[in-house]
């Protein structure tokens, strides 16, 4: 079940929160505003807010959570946001102020595309790779990769493990821990709320089927409020899976048959 209280616009204002807090005015003055108040109300005439308490609170949320703010704002919920912020800073950490408040604004148009509110006034000036390091946001997956690796040592089987990264090898899994002499393969799944199936690859499937108990499937679940991690080691085994096929097509583009040198070309 999601949290009902949660602001219609939440992700936007995560990203303004994490700008103001880490930037400052800085921030502010990359949208060409002189003053916070400028800025706060420049949200509520989109229509992205009904107060500018609302935008000054995310702010204060964020606060204390980053090195570069010296205000404490709202320490006590750090807890509770601190994945959050976690998940931008992977995003969006090595980011100048400029160029992240690109990210912003193409979060603006966004949000106000999908509510059908009126769109003027937002000037984007975002490079392709911004761009699509925006899109990376969209995606539960990477969110729940980032909480695991943030949190993977809770795991009692991982707490003294090294981590190595294999998600950009496309073998069955995410993850690889060491602990000499063994190792295990870790495979993270992401859900939004406490209920929810996960999708398996035949790949992932094959990896866990060949690995059993030296591969653990990692759910990061409740990912809209507060996320909780479980491991279930040899999923095969352990969970019940329904074999389903999707049969797409792809289309790719073939050059002529080229002698590839200056004068060939």
């Amino acid at each position: 079940m999601s949290n009902l209280n949660r602001h219609e616009n939440y992700e936007l204002l995560n990203l303004i929160g994490y700008g103001l807090s880490k930037f400052n005015f800085d921030f502010v003055h990359s949208f060409n505003f002189k003053t916070k108040s400028q800025f706060y109300n420049y949200f509520v005439n989109l229509g992205v807010v009904e107060t500018v308490g609302t935008v000054k609170n995310r702010q204060d949320l964020f606060d204390g959570m980053t090195t570069e703010g010296t205000r404490k704002g709202w320490w006590q919920k750090g807890p509770i946001y601190k994945h959050r912020k976690d998940y931008i800073d992977s995003l969006f950490g090595d980011l100048n102020v400029n160029e992240y408040a690109e990210i912003v604004k193409l979060s603006i148009f966004d949000t106000l595309k999908k509510s059908n509110k009126k769109i003027e006034g937002i000037e984007i000036k975002a490079s392709p790779i911004l761009r699509s390091q925006f899109k990376q946001m969209q995606k539960t997956g990477r969110e729940a990769e980032c909480y695991f690796l943030n949190n993977y040592k809770k795991i009692d089987a991982f707490s003294d493990a090294k981590i190595n990264d294999a998600r950009l090898l496309g073998d069955g899994y995410d993850f690889q821990l060491t602990m000499p002499p063994g190792y295990y393969l870790a495979e993270v799944k992401g859900v939004q709320a406490n209920k929810g199936h996960i999708r398996m690859t035949k790949n992932e499937f094959d990896k866990a089927k060949e690995y059993q108990d030296n591969y653990a499937l990692i759910i990061i679940y409740n990912l809209e409020e507060n996320p909780q991690m479980i491991s279930l080691f040899n999923p095969v085994k352990n969970l019940t899976f329904k074999k389903r096929r999707i049969t797409s097509e792809q289309t790719y583009y073939q050059s002529v048959n080229n002698e590839w040198n200056l004068e060939g070309v």
